[in-house]
């Protein structure tokens, strides 16, 4: 049952979300948020003020039913939001829009059940693209779908990134998703990296512009009851990882800097901070070997890292929103009957309890992906962890639950989501920017294609052609052939996760090679590459006719971009090497470092084009 409006004699109306009969500073919506949290907070039992320094996952469920376990441990929603006071969600799969509000509606008439009835309030990863991993990104499903991050960036236009923005926050709004886990801020300069899809570029200028457009797309010039907090990540930047190896598995720890180049990945979290961004999220890894400004950083994850949280980020950044940890930094689990180990990169010999101290003592506000709330409770009870430090970061992060307006309306309108999540404005707006982000890398006058051009298709669903081109089944009968591919990766399932994230070789298999070798001997092929990653692409050089790369586009969007019915328009955000060895031999903090590239960062050209003239990022 919803808490009612009650109404003060003076005709104010407020949430009694204490149900004490008496409108106090924390409930009353004429105060500011800084005051209202400052009152909330004197009046918070120890088991509350820990609640709040949790952000875990929670699986979307059926509406109301709160007694549930989801597959990622034993508890139940019940048990996270009346038992231990959590109010912090990153929610993964939605099987509808619709269902998602009318869940999230349900979930916070079960927080109206705690002591002062503190809202949730439910994050996301990225899911507007077409990437599915569930830890880290999801393909659209009700959304409206658009290029990846670095198929905006591609796109070299500031305004379609606003517009991306704008469309991603209202269509979060309507469900109840009001913190955004994201943007990815890293840079895109280790090729092999199975993240930088979700980052926009391997520059730092690019990087920073774009991420610091989503951030005052989702926000707004402050937080308010129509914005989407965002948590920039992964401070101080992922993406110099030993080998390409991602470090939410053991393989992936470290990340080095024979480049010397630490401050070129620092760059956009400088930006973002300056967009205003609610929080920072650090990654996993831990930094080998780096010495900054004359000290030794210690070798351990970044959230575990004192002197980048609090001497660097706090001291010499000037930030002061929620510090929150990536995710599950202190406890083993196992997850569809597969391990799943604590990041505790570094620290791996210290027990969760002296892990969660440490983290506190780095400087973190919330711990992600966990729900150990009884540490933070024995830490306080043996004066580990004292209650002031305690008050600070949850300061900070019941400010941003009021500035988004959560304890005065948390609800949201199940009968206008449809209007809003996936309508026809937005799918066609993500339609066009797919289009146009495709890059065209090589063009031997094959493009663009005419509607009466016989084409045979390899990759492609023949319903998505719909009369833009004229399809035909047997190449024999085709005059082009059009093959659609991903780049590769080593299947893993060691972990959980492992699957779904896609590392090690760039080079494609020679079967591949061969049987688009096999087409291109009987008549002219256009190869369409996904560049989940930065694949070398050298053997289909003398192959094909005219290769384009995407970042997330449909079959329809390709087709539209090359007949030219929407012109493409897309240059590389990244490099594409020419080979493993050069990959190997490169810098992985250095961007665009592998020696003679095949295509340089910013190669790209327009359909009227010769293959000799390209356009450039600026």
């Amino acid at each position: 049952m919803r808490r009612s409006i009650s109404t003060t004699e003076d005709g104010v109306q407020y949430r009694d979300l204490n149900g004490n009969g008496v409108l106090d500073p924390y409930e009353d919506p004429r105060l500011d948020a800084a005051t209202r949290a400052a009152d909330l907070l004197t009046r918070l039992s120890v088991e509350e003020k820990v609640g709040l320094m949790f952000n875990t996952v929670m699986a979307v469920g059926e509406v109301a039913d709160h007694d549930t376990a989801s597959p990622f441990g034993p508890e139940t929603p019940r048990d996270l939001v009346v038992g231990r006071s959590i109010n912090h969600f990153n929610v993964g799969h939605i099987p509808s829009a619709e269902h998602m509000a009318r869940w999230q509606n349900a979930m916070q008439e079960l927080a109206e059940l705690t002591p002062h009835g503190i809202p949730i309030t439910f994050g996301t990863d990225p899911r507007h693209g077409f990437a599915q991993n569930d830890g880290m990104a999801f393909a659209a499903g009700s959304f409206s779908q658009w290029p990846e991050p670095m198929g905006l960036a591609a796109l070299n236009d500031p305004t379609v990134m606003s517009d991306f923005a704008e469309t991603a926050r209202r269509e979060y709004v309507a469900v109840g998703l009001r913190a955004a886990l994201h943007p990815q801020l890293d840079l895109a300069s280790e090729p092999r990296w199975a993240r930088q899809l979700q980052s926009f570029s391997s520059n730092s200028a690019v990087s920073s512009e774009y991420g610091a457009l989503l951030i005052a797309g989702l926000q707004g010039g402050k937080l308010s009851s129509t914005s989407v907090a965002c948590t920039a990540k992964h401070f101080p930047g992922g993406g110099a990882q030993e080998d390409g190896e991602d470090p939410h598995f053991p393989s992936g720890k470290a990340q080095i800097y024979p480049g010397g180049n630490f401050d070129e990945h620092l760059a956009p979290f400088r930006a973002a901070i300056a967009a205003g961004t609610s929080a920072i999220m650090p990654y996993y890894s831990l930094a080998k070997d780096l010495v900054i400004d004359g000290v030794e950083v210690e070798e351990v994850g970044f959230s575990y890292n004192k002197y980048l949280i609090t001497s660097l980020l706090r001291e010499q950044l000037g930030f002061d929103g929620v510090v929150l940890t990536d995710w599950q930094l202190v406890t083993d689990l196992e997850v569809f009957g597969l391990p799943f180990p604590a990041k505790a990169w570094g620290v791996e010999h210290l027990s969760p309890l002296e892990r969660v101290e440490k983290l506190f003592d780095a400087g973190v506000d919330q711990l992600g992906g966990e729900s150990c709330t009884e540490l933070v409770l024995e830490l306080l009870a043996n004066g580990r962890l004292s209650q002031d430090r305690v008050d600070a970061s949850v300061l900070r992060i019941l400010r941003v639950k009021f500035e988004l307006g959560l304890f005065d309306n948390p609800y949201v309108d199940v009968d206008a989501v449809s209007d809003v999540v996936g309508s026809a404005q937005f799918r066609d707006s993500g339609h066009r920017a797919q289009a146009e982000s495709v890059t065209i890398l090589k063009n031997d006058g094959l493009l663009p294609l005419r509607a009466d051009t016989r084409v045979y298709v390899e990759g492609v669903k023949p319903e998505a052609v719909g009369g833009r081109v004229t399809l035909v089944d047997d190449r024999k009968d085709a005059e082009v052939a059009l093959v659609r591919v991903s780049v590769p990766y080593e299947p893993r399932n060691e972990y959980f996760l492992d699957a779904m994230t896609h590392q090690g070789s760039l080079d494609f298999p020679e079967e591949d090679i061969a049987r688009v070798r096999a087409l291109a001997a009987e008549l002219p092929v256009i190869l369409d590459v996904y560049l989940e990653r930065a694949g070398i692409l050298t053997p289909f050089q003398g192959i094909a006719s005219a290769i384009t790369a995407n970042f997330g586009a449909s079959d329809a969007a390709l087709l539209d971009a090359l007949t030219a019915t929407i012109p493409p328009r897309g240059r590389l955000p990244i490099e594409l090497p020419r080979s493993m060895a050069a990959v190997e031999n490169s810098r992985p903090d250095v961007p665009n470092d592998t020696e003679d590239p095949l295509y340089q960062f910013g190669a790209g050209l327009s359909l009227s084009t010769t293959r000799s003239e390209s356009g450039m990022l600026t």
